[in-house]
């Protein structure tokens, strides 16, 4: 296994460009699948194990893949399988993205039940809601999920959410894109990894209205083309990036970037001091003297996102005072708490909240990562550490940050990738 090897202390400053989303990646490769002509060009596809693990099941159904300087090229011409396997949708929870786009293509998919990051229950139900909706049947057998359609074709019907998924949403689009009449969307994810999602599709041939709302329609159509599409900056790269700078008393410019979408990010920053200047694509974010106390809720999008929970944790753990971090998407995302506690922070939980006394001067050790955002908030908290900390499992970091330690180095860290045998 790899582990980042940390040198703490060290002030941050540079410019570095963000990379592109890995959570719009995922649905809009997903997408390819709907359509059996010709082949997809992809700009600004992130290299990371989340991207490696869902063209190999891509490959598995039968497409064809090349992926060279963050371009991927899709053909999805020649897929006949419709069974998603365990071995490699064990891997990552957003495998159940091809549920969709196989059942609406071809009337029929198996999918297995899907893995991913170790924090609290998050079900699919509501994926499996909208399919049913849509006319499919579904069963759950051996692991597997069996979806099929009784009368061959996905039929058009109100899909309306009970609580906002950004997943369930993309699967619906997708399943709709192709159904038979027009499809409305309640309470739709408004996240721009959807947006995203909604104008990669209508660059495809479809006809989506209500973009970037929570009120989607869907006018089904019989066939999708193949395009060339550049995806969209990943905003959680560029608030931990930030975050990286703020941790550390220092002064970056993260470029390539769209600030409107950092809106409720960038203003918790000012809120604890830092000074935040944007331009039309780029972020420079300079850290005060001082860190305030700052309290924030995760909730879907515009609010404050649950991918950065984790991260706004380990900045506060240097904030002069108390602060509350809540979340109310993953009430149980809180598995980096005694990780950092470790290192010498004092935080309490009570229920879906973090309590963050600080400041806490933190001391380097041994780390473990648990899941994908935990890891950015050890890098974090191992910035600013006293000595070396070591982070374990950076397994996990792979599969969402794209040459994390690359880019923090050229900012100034101190970060060597050392191979480790746990056992």
């Amino acid at each position: 296994m790899d582990k980042l090897v940390i040198k703490g202390g060290r002030q941050l400053s540079g410019c570095v460009t963000a990379s592109g989303s890995k959570n719009s990646s995922l649905p809009i490769i997903a997408a390819t699948l709907l359509s059996g002509q010709g082949t997809f060009t992809l700009h600004r596809i992130p290299a990371l194990k989340d991207i490696t693990t869902f063209t190999q099941l891509l490959n598995h159904l039968g497409a064809v893949t090349t992926f060279s300087g963050n371009t991927l090229n899709i053909s999805s011409q020649n897929v006949e399988s419709i069974q998603a396997p365990y071995e490699l949708v064990k891997k990552m929870r957003a495998s159940i993205y091809v549920l969709g786009p196989m059942l609406a293509r071809f009337g029929h998919a198996r999918v297995s039940l899907p893995g991913g990051c170790a924090f609290g229950p998050r079900p699919i139900d509501l994926h499996l809601m909208a399919m049913e909706k849509l006319g499919a049947t579904i069963t759950i057998e051996t692991g597997f999920i069996e979806a099929s359609i009784p009368g061959g074709k996905l039929r058009a019907a109100h899909i309306d959410f009970p609580v906002s998924s950004v997943g369930a949403t993309g699967n619906a689009l997708m399943a709709a894109v192709l159904a038979e009449g027009t499809t409305t969307i309640s309470n739709a994810a408004a996240e721009p990894e959807i947006e995203t999602l909604c104008k990669f599709l209508i660059a495809m041939g479809a006809t989506i209205r209500g973009t970037g709302t929570t009120e989607l329609e869907i006018e089904g159509t019989n066939s999708l083309n193949a395009i060339e599409f550049s995806n969209v900056f990943d905003r959680i790269e560029t608030g931990t990036l930030l975050a990286a700078a703020a941790i550390t008393g220092g002064e970056i410019t993260v470029n390539g970037v769209e600030p409107e979408q950092m809106k409720a990010v960038l203003k918790k920053f000012v809120h604890a001091g830092c000074s935040v200047k944007t331009t039309e694509n780029s972020i420079t974010l300079k850290s005060p003297e001082k860190l305030f106390p700052t309290d924030i809720t995760a909730k879907p999008y515009p609010s404050f996102p649950t991918d950065m929970q984790a991260q706004w944790i380990a900045l506060m753990t240097q904030a002069e005072g108390t602060s509350h971090i809540t979340d109310k998407v993953y009430h149980e995302r809180f598995n980096h708490i005694p990780e950092l506690n470790r290192l010498g922070a004092h935080i309490e939980i009570l229920k879906n909240q973090a309590i963050v006394h600080g400041p806490q001067p933190l001391s380097g050790t041994k780390v473990m990562s648990t899941d994908l955002r935990a890891s950015a908030s050890l890098v974090l908290a191992g910035l600013v550490a006293e000595g070396t900390t070591e982070v374990l499992r950076v397994y996990h970091l792979d599969r969402g940050y794209e040459q994390i330690e690359m880019k923090l180095n050229c900012l100034g860290a101190s970060i060597v990738r050392e191979k480790y045998n746990e056992f």
